[in-house]
């Protein structure tokens, strides 16, 4: 509940709430905004969240127990409110404002304002006077249908500044894609400009669902290369007209063919504790152009309503194209005012209408089954991967864990004869190896063969480097060593503050577990998963931590040989130990392979191949 020292505070400010419209600010104690709307009446809207309702909770309890303080910012009207929160959302990203999960840059195509236009795709929209269509959330369906038409239309892939200066200079030979019919050869002068920017017109009409003006264009083409007897050119446009018309069939909303039918999107939401899906479909002239879909977060304890109105107002501020018509599931409280601002964005009325009959009900229907569908999908993620591994299970009951040992963080040290002191920590997340979070380490305070003291440097290295950092610990340490090596690690960890992260130490020999405090191993039967998984992550500590101990020891060897050869100092040594990977292969290497490395001269080649025969053994 709601502190009274909070209610008192923010009682002088709930008071003097103005009427108007404009958007507000909730902040948490250390003043970080952590919730932003706009509202027609401030005093009402922003009031709201803190009366109770006939249960005795608040409606948005968890929001509202962390308000500390709150700010207000008048508008003019509900539209210059409804952009402003917008904005805040965008600079702020509060913690409890619906958001598109992994929120990015979502890919635009993008037509550049030249002669002979590039057309790509891009993350980046700069105002330079290109056109954008987008975004689209299926990449490899869009880069597919890029690839596939930007060839059909003969459209240049290359980045060059084409003019008519260029042309007429005959700098440029036509490229390979024009040899294969993919590119019209504008660099080259193979094309005019008006003849190319109808072909990008094309692409555009396509990317919008409007093909009628291509395919009779490419049927006249056809017939006018068939009349004049030119056959291969002809089954050329024959085959680009297949093309077409094979992707408008797979794109055409069965039933929905009128011609006067609408450009509209239609979106659809299904949404479960603290997860939604939105599916949108974008519908041009009675086909579907786009296949969309958002996952969200932060829905929890919001209606349905409230988190349409959020996606809503983040989709399409940054949408480039707005149809006529937007179809939603729900009824919007201020559906009016997302009309009003969707218009002037359009610069074209714009209706926001919820269908109830006939084949525009239909169609809502259908998008409401893909929202249904992918809100299933996402909770069966979920589910797979909140899945315990049995072994992780098995784990916690042998060693009498009151958590699940989800992340296993290994040690073990490597040397011969106390030289090259290394070691190693590997960690496991649901029984596999995570290899990105992989550490190895130089032994620096160590002098001889002390794997206890290295040990205690290693965990001590690693540890600090977390508790600096504020990331998580892990929920089991383990160490490749018996009871001098555990004692002198669990010091360590006491010295850092870290008490709560439990510890324990595999004994080689009789794959023996200890823990902290007990002079005895545990007794785990010798086939319990558990003990199967703690050994299998101590047995990649050990490979982790002899490879890194091998390949400084190479690296020793080599460079102390090298070091009596005038001529061959740091650079060279690292191109010469690149190249052969070891002295072995790098005194077997004849003159004309040494000198090959870069920077090894021929002389030098000869300097370095008497050095190394010099201190070969004798047969």
């Amino acid at each position: 509940m709601v502190s009274s020292e909070i209610k008192k505070k923010l009682a002088d400010k709930l008071t003097a709430l103005p009427a108007d419209p404009g958007a507000y600010l909730f902040k948490d104690k250390n003043g970080k905004v952590i919730y932003v709307g706009k509202a027609k009446v401030l005093r009402n809207r922003v009031r709201s969240y803190f009366n109770k309702g006939e249960d005795g909770r608040y409606q948005y309890n968890h929001l509202v127990n962390a308000i500390d303080d709150l700010e207000v910012i008048i508008t003019g009207t509900e539209i210059e409110a409804l952009i402003l929160e917008a904005s805040l959302i965008k600079e702020h990203i509060p913690r409890f404002n619906v958001r598109l999960r992994d929120d990015k840059s979502y890919p635009y195509v993008r037509i550049t304002k030249e002669l002979f236009p590039q057309v790509f795709v891009t993350r980046k929209t700069p105002r330079d006077g290109s056109k954008y269509l987008g975004p689209y959330t299926d990449v490899k369906g869009l880069r597919r249908f890029m690839r596939t038409f930007k060839g059909l239309l003969r459209i240049r892939n290359c980045n060059r500044v084409i003019n008519q200066e260029l042309i007429n200079s005959g700098k440029y030979r036509p490229c390979l894609n024009f040899h294969i019919g993919r590119c019209a050869g504008a660099c080259s002068g193979k094309i005019s400009s008006q003849e190319y920017q109808q072909n990008v017109q094309y692409l555009m009409q396509l990317l919008q669902g409007r093909d009628d003006e291509l395919k009779s264009d490419l049927e006249k083409r056809m017939l006018a290369a068939a009349e004049q007897e030119l056959f291969e050119e002809a089954a050329q446009w024959r085959d680009r007209l297949k093309h077409v018309e094979s992707f408008s069939r797979q794109t055409v909303v069965s039933g929905l063919e009128a011609p006067d039918l609408n450009d509209r999107d239609v979106i659809a939401l299904a949404a479960e504790d603290d997860d939604a899906c939105a599916a949108l479909f974008q519908i041009r002239h009675g086909r579907i152009v786009g296949r969309s879909h958002f996952y969200l977060t932060q829905v929890f304890e919001k209606t349905s309503a409230d988190v349409l109105s959020a996606f809503v107002r983040e989709y399409y501020q940054r949408a480039q194209s707005i149809p006529e018509e937007i179809f939603l599931p729900v009824e919007l409280e201020d559906a009016a005012v997302f009309g009003q601002w969707l218009t002037e964005k359009r610069d074209k009325k714009v209706t926001v209408a919820i269908p109830k009959i006939g084949d525009k009900a239909k169609l809502m229907r259908l998008v409401q089954a893909n929202a249904d569908m992918l809100l299933a999908e996402l909770k069966l993620q979920k589910s797979k991967k909140d899945f315990v591994h049995h072994a992780v299970k098995a784990l916690q009951r042998d060693l009498l864990l009151t958590k699940l040992p989800k992340q296993i963080e290994a040690f073990d040290i490597s040397n011969i004869q106390g030289t090259d002191t290394v070691a190693s920590m590997v960690c496991f997340k649901d029984a596999k190896p995570a290899k990105s979070e992989y550490r190895r380490f130089k032994i620096n305070t160590v002098t001889g063969a002390d794997d206890v003291a290295s040990m205690g440097e290693a965990v001590a290295r690693r540890y600090k480097r977390v508790l600096r950092e504020k990331r998580p610990l892990p929920d089991l340490i383990l160490i490749d060593g018996g009871k001098g090596q555990l004692n002198r690690v669990v010091s360590v960890l006491t010295d850092l503050g870290i008490d709560k992260t439990p510890v324990i130490g595999l004994a080689k020999k009789l794959e023996e577990v200890f823990v902290p405090g007990e002079s005895l191993p545990l007794n785990i039967p010798k086939n319990s998963s558990g003990l199967k998984l703690l050994c299998q992550v101590r047995d990649e500590a050990h490979r982790f931590a002899i490879t890194y101990h091998r390949s400084l020891r190479t690296k020793r060897t080599l460079t102390g040989e090298l070091d009596a050869i005038p001529g061959v100092g740091e650079s060279r040594k690292k191109a010469l130990l690149k190249h052969f990977g070891s002295l072995k292969k790098l005194k077997e290497a004849s003159v004309d392979q040494i000198s090959a490395v870069q920077g090894i001269s021929r002389n030098l080649a000869e300097g370095i191949y008497g050095k190394l025969r010099e201190t070969a053994p004798k047969e």
